[in-house]
């Protein structure tokens, strides 16, 4: 795992240089029921502290009635622009005559086999006028988000998309999923903390060995903050159909996430778990203080 720190991200959390942070969060609450019921047992839970709302997807409503009856639990807005598969596709929030450049010819984001032409076309404009709906449908409801992330999109190489989202965090008062090494370096450079090494994505984990790599992993956690961005979901007839093959792949990590032995490792291990709170109360001060720029 890919490493920058010099302790800052802990310094500026209140926490010693040797202190071992790790923020888990849920992706794609609202995708489907049965996301939503594993991601509602993981957080019952208490070692997933996060989650992160598609609210382009047909459950959204169902968690953000979740959120609205439980107010503790934070969360943020999994920007969504490209959908999962063929047969697993989401339409915008905003209306498609504002932002062609979003959809295909049937009126559905892309989806993750036609990103390069996704990419290859889309507006920036057009990019930041969905994904700003899609944070106002959050809080127009009411609720308030701690952070952005996004979903499947690849943009090693976009520093501009990546620009949009910075954008929107310093427009919303909120923090921001840094997942490339090159956007860590940058923004810890201008004094946000930020996850100290490459986000962990769960699902390039192997299904068959996931348990005892995560305990691998959760033993060998280095100190700074980490983050793990895991995707629970319960078998069922609903998630093969619309995920084939990758049912196993959630299932194993509400398995883990909900299990005694991951309770007993963090305990062991003395790991801090966190979520978003802590970052964005720092990200506000950051964005109050200075017109930061990418």
């Amino acid at each position: 795992m890919n490493t920058l720190t010099n302790g800052q991200t802990n310094r500026l959390l209140g926490y010693p240089a040797d202190a071992r942070l790790l923020i888990i969060n849920a992706d794609d609450f609202g995708m489907c029921n049965s996301i939503n019921e594993a991601i509602f047992g993981t957080l019952k839970e208490g070692l997933v502290c996060s989650t992160s709302l598609m609210v382009p997807c047909p459950w959204a409503l169902h968690a953000l009635h979740f959120f609205a009856d439980h107010p503790e639990i934070p969360f943020g807005v999994h920007l969504t622009a490209i959908s999962d598969s063929a047969d697993n596709r989401w339409r915008p929030v905003t209306a498609r005559e504002k932002a062609p450049s979003l959809i295909d010819n049937a009126g559905y984001f892309y989806d993750f086999e036609h990103m390069r032409e996704f990419l290859a076309q889309v507006r920036l404009d057009e990019l930041q006028m969905e994904f700003r709906a899609q944070i106002e449908v959050v809080l127009a409801a009411g609720l308030h988000p701690t952070h952005l992330d996004w979903h499947s999109l690849r943009i090693s190489s976009r520093w501009d998309i990546f620009d949009v989202m910075f954008r929107l965090a310093r427009e919303y008062g909120l923090a921001l999923r840094v997942f490339i090494r090159s956007f860590i370096e940058k923004l810890q450079g201008q004094g946000f903390p930020t996850n100290d090494y490459d986000v962990l994505d769960s699902y390039l984990l192997d299904p068959a060995t996931k348990a005892a790599r995560y305990a691998e992993l959760l033993h060998e956690l280095p100190a700074g903050l980490s983050e793990w961005a895991v995707h629970p979901g319960l078998d069922s007839p609903e998630l093969s159909a619309i995920e084939p093959g990758g049912n196993h792949i959630r299932q194993t990590d509400f398995d883990f996430w909900t299990s005694q032995q991951a309770k007993d490792i963090i305990k062991e291990e003395g790991i801090i778990l966190l979520d978003y709170r802590a970052l964005q109360d720092i990200w506000k001060e950051k964005f109050s203080s200075s017109e930061n720029t990418l």
